[in-house]
């Protein structure tokens, strides 16, 4: 069973590159429902969890990954099903509720870009970090919408997302500008807004992204600019990190030349914290939120 909730959540990423990985575990844990050979609502649950633990695996630190399986697992057993002694019956319920749960992930995307394109004045200029699904289909619906706007992208190294994001905009017709990294300070001065994805949205309020998102935050803050952030629910994660250090280490690789001596030490971390003092709005499917009213949201979707 573990293999095959694998194999269907690969297949799903293959399937459709623009499927978050969140979604796509939701969809995977829905067919455990469907095929479960279990016989009792004890059997099945332990089926679920095991086939979440084995998505996890497939990328521990992922933080998207393990907070959509346990929403999943919080809204799919949180029913009325429970009780009834038709297991048939249940088990239905669950499967309802297990699509119910991924359509409406499915459609976190969309709503957020209806919300979040509110937020795009004419003639704005806003930066962004990092290359964000959501923030794209935000700016897609921006642009159908006939505003005209120019975007600040970030270069986003080591992995060169900036130039992803760069490429997309300017295919729709996007004024789009380049920056270094460490020239966020100095093009904030001619911007009205960030915009930035989240990788994890934590029980503060805060949230976890690519490494230089908190940088940008508290340049932000000092310019008097507006941070938001937009970000599916199925993001929200049970974490409550208080420093850099509590974030589940992640490095990825960067190359920064052949002239550096061997015994230097080069740190590459690939996320970082943005606490809520530095966040202006969180821009979910939820709708539009204060970093304080997101535990209050995470209650409702947990307990």
């Amino acid at each position: 069973m573990n293999e095959s909730v694998v194999r269907d959540f690969h297949e799903a990423l293959n399937k459709s590159p623009d499927m978050a990985v969140a979604v796509a575990a939701i969809r995977a844990l829905t067919g455990v429902i469907n095929n479960s050979s279990a016989q009792t609502m004890m059997g099945l649950e332990k089926e679920l969890k095991d086939a979440a633990a084995a998505l996890q695996r497939c990328n521990p630190t992922a933080i998207s990954l393990k907070a959509g399986c346990e929403l999943f697992l919080r809204y799919t057993t949180r029913t009325s099903a429970l009780e009834l002694e038709d297991f048939a019956t249940a088990k239905r319920r669950l499967i309802e509720r297990g699509n119910q749960f991924a359509d409406t992930s499915i459609r976190a995307r969309a709503s957020i870009a209806e919300l979040g394109a509110r937020f795009i004045r004419p003639g704005c200029v806003l930066l962004t970090h990092g290359h964000s699904r959501v923030v794209l289909a935000l700016l897609h619906r921006a642009v159908a919408s006939d505003i005209n706007f120019s975007v600040i992208v970030t270069e986003g190294r080591p992995d060169g997302t900036g130039q992803a994001t760069a490429r997309e905009l300017s295919a729709l017709g996007v004024p789009v500008t380049m920056v270094l990294d460490s020239g966020v300070a100095y093009a904030l001065e001619r911007v009205d807004l960030v915009l930035v994805g989240a990788e994890g949205v934590v029980e503060n309020g805060g949230v976890i992204n690519k490494l230089g998102t908190y940088q940008i935050a508290l340049c932000a803050k000092a310019l008097n600019k507006p941070f938001y952030v937009a970000a599916e629910s199925y993001k929200f994660a049970r974490l409550y990190p208080l420093s850099q250090q509590d974030l589940p280490l992640e490095h990825k690789p960067v190359d920064v030349g052949p002239l550096l001596p061997r015994s230097v030490a080069v740190d590459n971390p690939s996320r970082d914290y943005t606490p809520p003092a530095a966040i202006s709005l969180l821009v979910t499917d939820l709708g539009v939120l204060t970093p304080a009213a997101v535990s209050d949201e995470l209650i409702q979707l947990y307990v």
